[in-house]
């Protein structure tokens, strides 16, 4: 493990929410502009690199604390200078925070308390703003001419002593820093004791916000045990899980780990400590249900993995139509346990939305066993019945956009329309999904999806930013918002996504591997590319094309034909005129395109 000294700034848009709900694409393209126009250029003149974007914000390391800190000060200046001929409502303005610390340093990532106290002294900053610790102000008091206004010691949340906190004063002569003294060794005996009782009384689960999804603490929800009998078996207690991942999952304060690992223990004895440690969690919520008639009843129960005590309990019984309120009061509960509040109410639910929503979850689950033209087609079916279930409900029209898509993607829509009418009809059903659930993130990301085929790039990319901004935890999101990434020529960002994806969700599915396999073949690592296709339990006939093309990267002509005609089998009709007429407006990083019409040259797609 390498570590080192660095000067970390971290940086925070604020009110990013708030300015991507009142203009998308017009917020996108201030925040794309600021950071190519001002803050790349910027950074790089005072000898710092950007080592990661997180969507509203980012993380820098400098060689020199003096470097960092003059860096901060000219990016807030030329803000504020951008922003002087913007409306006031659509000014971007950013919280800054510096800290000097040593940090780990894993390829191009730094992780560690450094990068961790610079996270939370931005936090600390006003709009416009910067926040330093102690260390930062010290060292850089003689050597600059720029003020720092003590804020005293700040206690903040995941490290364990205070921090000493100083606001720049951008304008005007530097003050004196006043000495502060260090505390006595009985203050910080008694401050360990109050801790250790903290923990006794039972304090120390509560979850505290770090700076990456890899330091969160971290929370599994395991399939509810279904105690129905009938055709209703199984489904409801997958709707009482999903709906609380799926809420649970918008939090920025601890990571939710992804549906498709936690419910790989459905039917299993529940071993909270294996469990913990094999799927890297600090805390299980597990439960049951069990319909009797019109009446829903559903047990809660919140474990901590690391030695299986139980934190809290509780059992709701409910009318079946209020599904999504026994979810509201469960979420509500854990997150006034663990210290946040969720001020958006979930929506009253009916049994028709219930119905659609189960419907949702059965196309998911086929068209994960067989994507191909025959499975894309009864995932549309199931879909279309959850719109007669409930016309009102997003679900069914979320599946219906993604069913349009891959039909206009994987050329399985010749026999009824063409690729434009495909995307059409995705786009009309995307676009309905926000009208009826605008806070649900799966609904921004269809949009997103269609944007990308369409070729409206900006646009997809402020959809994509929106929908993981609503649900940073959804592991499927993350992972499927690289193809954009990918088609741009983003793709070290691309890859450190799906890295991230895969943390979230340990017992990631098999697509996964397809998206990494793409990422390094855009690398041109097509070694590496064939081994990411070949840990895949099934490769599916669309995932053919790309085996195709990274076996003719790596000169295996029988390997690549005999890929690329599984491929054309469930795809007939796909040529090299008709992918390049379809991506040349999409794909844009510099010789992708290219390469890859090389490759399926070479692998004997058809001119």
């Amino acid at each position: 493990m390498d570590r080192k000294l660095a000067a970390i700034l971290a940086a925070d848009v604020v009110g990013y929410s708030t300015l991507m709900e009142r203009d998308e694409a017009g917020t996108f393209e201030r925040l794309r502009a600021g950071r190519k126009d001002l803050f790349e250029p910027e950074i790089a003149r005072h000898h710092g690199q950007i080592f990661k974007l997180m969507g509203d914000g980012m993380l820098a390391e400098f060689g020199s604390v003096v470097d960092a800190v003059e860096c901060s000060v000219s990016l807030q200046r030329g803000l504020a200078e951008r922003n002087a001929a913007v409306p006031e409502d659509q000014r971007i303005q950013v919280r800054i925070g510096i800290n000097l610390g040593e940090v780990i340093v894993e390829g191009e990532d730094r992780y560690g308390e450094g990068v961790n106290v610079a996270a939370r002294l931005q936090q600390l900053a006003g709009p416009g703003g910067i926040c330093v610790s102690g260390k930062v102000a010290r060292e850089v008091e003689k050597k600059l001419a720029f003020g720092f206004e003590p804020m005293g010691e700040q206690k903040v949340k995941n490290i364990a002593e205070p921090v000493q906190a100083f606001r720049v004063i951008i304008e005007g002569q530097a003050r004196r820093l006043p000495v502060i003294p260090s505390q006595p060794r009985w203050v910080w005996a008694v401050a360990a004791v109050l801790a250790l009782l903290l923990v006794l009384a039972g304090a120390s689960w509560q979850f505290w916000p770090t700076a990456t999804v890899n330091d969160m603490p971290r929370i599994a929800v395991l399939p509810f045990d279904d105690m129905s009998a009938g055709a209703d078996q199984g489904y409801l207690s997958d709707a009482v899980a999903e709906g609380i991942i799926t809420e649970l999952s918008r939090s920025k304060t601890y990571a939710v780990i992804a549906r498709n690992s936690s419910f790989r223990y459905r039917d299993k004895p529940t071993d909270a400590r294996q469990i913990g440690d094999e799927l890297g969690v600090d805390y299980l919520l597990e439960g049951s249900q069990q319909k009797v008639g019109d009446r829903l009843k559903v047990t809660a129960q919140l474990l901590n993995a690391h030695d299986g005590s139980l934190l809290w309990a509780n059992t709701y019984n409910r009318e079946i139509g209020d599904l999504f309120v026994v979810q509201e009061e469960i979420i509500r509960t854990l997150a006034d346990r663990v210290g946040r509040r969720i001020e958006r109410p979930l929506p009253r639910s009916t049994a028709a939305q219930v119905s659609a929503l189960h419907y949702h979850l059965m196309g998911i689950a086929e068209i994960q066993k067989d994507f191909s033209a025959t499975g894309n087609k009864l995932f549309r079916q199931l879909h279309l019945k959850a719109i007669a279930a409930d016309p009102n409900s997003q679900f069914g029209y979320i599946g219906l956009a993604h069913s349009y898509r891959n039909d206009a993607v994987f050329g399985w829509h010749e026999q009824e329309h063409n690729r434009d009418e495909a995307l059409k009809l995705a786009a009309e059903y995307a676009d309905k999904a926000i009208l009826l659930a605008p806070d649900d993130a799966e609904t921004h990301f269809a949009r997103a999806r269609v944007h990308t085929e369409a070729g409206e790039i900006e646009q997809a990319l402020a959809r994509s930013d929106q929908a993981i901004a609503l649900n940073p935890s959804n592991s499927g999101i993350l992972v499927r918002s690289t193809d954009l990434l990918l088609y741009v020529g983003r793709t070290d960002e691309a890859i450190d996504r799906i890295k991230q994806a895969m943390g979230i969700d340990p017992f990631y599915p098999d697509y996964f591997h397809w998206q990494m396999g793409w990422a390094l073949w855009e690398k041109n690592d097509c070694g590496a590319a064939l081994a990411a296709m070949r840990k895949m339990s099934r490769i599916p006939s669309g995932a053919h094309r790309m085996l195709a093309g990274i076996h003719a990267c790596l000169g295996n002509e029988r390997e690549a034909r005999e890929a690329l005609a599984v491929f054309l089998k469930d795809s007939p009709g796909q040529s090299i005129s008709k992918e390049r007429r379809e991506w040349e407006k999409i794909w844009t990083a510099p010789g992708s395109l290219e390469r890859w019409i090389k490759d399926m040259r070479f692998a004997g797609l058809p001119e």
